[in-house]
């Protein structure tokens, strides 16, 4: 078999696809992540995950498989990607606390040979704890909440804010297995289990 290549450095990723006996390579994309007036979070986290497969697609054997994902939070109308800094990961806590807000993690799959380019996204409902500013700081200081999109990690620590979800937990984590294992069925024929 081919290999599977994800498009992506990201450790949960790594994690969640090595416990499945697929060949897997990662290779990290470099994309400048821009967001265009007018796109819903759908469009965003979806343009992103192509970009990052493609890219790496065109630079590798047109016959393997190369998986890109994009996670991203929005609440409100706002679209909440990774905190650039402690300041900025309070801001969004403080935004989220007490609040529904949807998780959304946009799945490209590319192989140039046959070619075949696929993009799709799941979404998850995540309710926030109403926590007070002294936990969310306590959390901060962990430093877990900087590489996470909406500034927390339910896998991690973060697991603590967070009151419930509705829909697929690996999708908050970054990767939404059932969705990803229907989709490398259906068109390129690689099953995780």
């Amino acid at each position: 078999m081919d290999k599977v290549v994800l498009a992506s450095s990201s450790p949960r990723r790594i994690e969640l696809l090595s416990q499945y006996g697929i060949d897997l390579i990662t290779m990290k994309a470099e994309i400048e992540e821009k967001i265009l007036p007018g796109e819903s979070p759908e469009e965003v986290a979806m343009a992103l995950a192509f970009e990052k497969a493609n890219q790496i697609a065109e630079s590798i054997e047109p016959n393997n498989t190369v998986i890109g994902a994009d996670t991203l939070v929005a609440c409100e109308g706002q679209i909440l990607g990774k905190p650039k800094d402690g300041e900025e990961a309070k801001h969004m806590l403080r935004f989220l606390k007490g609040k529904e807000h949807s998780v959304i993690t946009g799945i490209s799959i590319v192989r140039l040979k046959p070619s075949v380019k696929l993009i799709d996204f799941e979404r998850t409902k995540v309710r926030f704890g109403n926590v007070d500013d002294e936990k969310l700081k306590r959390y901060i200081e962990t430093g877990e909440c900087m590489d996470k999109a909406g500034a927390y990690g339910i896998q991690g620590l973060g697991g603590a804010l967070i009151e419930g979800i509705y829909g697929c937990y690996f999708n908050v984590v970054g990767l939404p297995l059932h969705r990803l294992d229907t989709l490398l069925g259906k068109y390129f024929n690689i099953n995780l289990l």
